[in-house]
Order: C-alpha cells, then structure tokens, then sequence
C-alpha cells in the first residue's frame, strides 16, 4: 500500500522542524526535567563548568548549542558536561569524519540505499535513521563514507527541539550482511558507531532495532559487545525476519513497505537536496568544520559568502 493510500495521513517533509519546541512536547520536557524558569540558569552553569575545568577547548558556547547537550541529559548538569567533554574528544579524534568533508559528496551512500532518514516521525514522534548494511559494498565505499554520512545525519537531527527531547530511532537492516562485511568491524570501527549512536552525540538513540540478521551477525555482534552497559543493551531489539516483533515497537503505518509498513521509502539524497535550501542548516554544519561550496546552495547563502 502506497503512502497515498493510507487510511491516516502522515505528513512527509523533508525539511528540518526549527522552529520553538511544540507545544504538545512541553510537558514531556518538563517531566525530564526543563524548566522554562530555569533554563538559563541551568545553561550558566554549563558554561561555567566548561571554563572552569578546562577540559575541552569549546567552539561553541551558545545557547542553541548547549541546550542539546543539557535535553540530552535530562537537564542534569554535570551529565550534560560529561556528555560535552565526549562529544569533543570524539571530533578531536575523528577530524577526517568532519573537517573539510563536503555534505554533498557522500551522495552515493542514498544512491546505494544504504544510509537514510525518514522524513516523518513515528507514532511517539521520533524519526527513524535506517542502515542498510547488506547495501554497503566494501569495495566501493569506504567505510568511513558511512560513518561521516551518520555523523552528518545526528548533527542535523539534533538541531530539532523535538529530537532534543524525544530522541529518535535506529533500524539496522541486516539482509545480505555477509563475512566480508564483518572483517570490517574492528573494535576501533564498533567503538566509533557506539559514541555515534550513543554515548557521543546530543541526541538520545531511544532504542535500536536489529532485523533481518543471519549467521555473520553474531560475528559482529561481538565487536560490540565490550562497549555495551546493561542500559543500552536494554534498548536493542532483535527481530530477525518477524516483522510483527517490529511493530510492537513502532507502528507498522510509520514503516516501509519493506518492513511491513505502509510507507514509502525515502532516500538519503532528498535530505541532502533539502539541505542547499536551508541556511540555518548550512551555517550549523559550517561552524562545525564541514566544506561547504557556495555555489551549490541558495542564493541567500552565496550572497552571505561575498
């Protein structure tokens, strides 16, 4: 069944929601722990953590910037700051996922359909981030290309409010893995995608979903085994080919028609796309060390170039 023929209509946008926190979601923010009245008592105190302790030299220090790292944390003070220091040594580390890496270059990741994002939410309000890993063809794309493309994706993500408080949702689609792709995940690789997906980033991975995995997973499984705690192993869900498993979590008409769902697939390029229309977006991923070319986005960001 088609998107159009739904029996609800679920709204498709491919443009990021930055606008103020919904209304709808303001009670669940205070039950984590926001307090309008607090608030920037709360970023005051980040901030002079960051410069007292001087463990990270700091980009930025803005509200915008810090508030993602305090949601993402529940409002908790000294957790967001520790949430901050990792998520600096993580680009420290990683300059080549970022620095200089053009946004635009990694188009063929949606080509393949391995990487992608929905452009609408699910039944909570959470989007959805898909790997395709069978997709992936070692031999042609590095597998740094995913990561950065990942990255990309979480630092967009996480300019929502809603995402900010909500957190979002990664389905791991296995079909076609195979050993040659296992090799590939070493230790140094699997700890990489556990700060991506989980320990790094200012946006909560609320649970992630494993289906359609065969025999060679278990072998990568154990690559990822020594960074799991308890909690996150709490958040992974393995269905296999059982699809009903899947919507017990996540509504079958927020799903691909791949997955038993009632939806569309969307690819990674169409957010891309979107991307050389919105400036705010453009400006998020420059200060964060991204190469944008001007003249592949809208007027308004090449006039802001001269």
């Amino acid at each position: 069944m088609s998107a159009s023929k739904m029996p609800d209509i679920i709204k498709i946008s491919h443009s990021l929601d930055l606008g103020p926190l919904p209304d709808e979601l303001i009670p669940i923010a205070r039950r984590q722990g926001e307090d309008p009245d607090m608030t920037c008592n709360y970023l005051e105190e980040l901030r002079n953590l960051i410069y007292e302790r001087g463990d990270f030299k700091p980009f930025r220090t803005d509200n915008e910037f810090l508030i993602k790292f305090l949601r993402a944390r529940f409002f908790k003070v000294e957790n967001a700051y520790k949430l901050l220091v990792r998520y600096h040594e993580f680009r420290e580390s990683n300059q080549d996922l970022y620095l200089n890496v053009d946004p635009l270059s990694l188009t063929h990741l949606g080509e393949n359909d391995i990487v992608s994002v929905t452009p609408y939410y699910d039944q909570n309000g959470r989007r959805m981030m898909f790997h395709k890993v069978g997709n992936w063809k070692p031999s042609k794309i590095p597998i740094n290309d995913l990561m950065k493309a990942t990255l990309i994706l979480l630092e967009m993500g996480s300019l929502e409010p809603s995402a900010q408080v909500l957190g979002g949702i990664g389905i791991f689609d296995l079909e076609g893995l195979t050993i040659n792709h296992g090799l590939l995940i070493t230790p140094s690789v699997a700890s990489k995608i556990i700060c991506l997906m989980v320990t790094c980033m200012p946006i909560r991975t609320d649970t992630i979903h494993i289906v359609n995995q065969g025999w060679a997973f278990d072998m990568v499984f154990k690559m990822f085994k020594p960074f799991l705690n308890e909690k996150m192993r709490s958040r992974i869900f393995f269905h296999g080919t059982n699809m009903a498993s899947l919507h017990n979590h996540i509504d079958k008409k927020h799903l691909p028609s791949k997955y038993g769902g009632y939806m569309d697939d969307y690819p990674y390029t169409t957010w891309m796309d979107n991307l050389k229309q919105n400036y705010t977006v453009v400006r998020e991923l420059q200060q964060l060390g991204y190469a944008i070319n001007a003249d592949q986005f809208c007027s308004e960001i090449i006039g802001s170039e001269k």
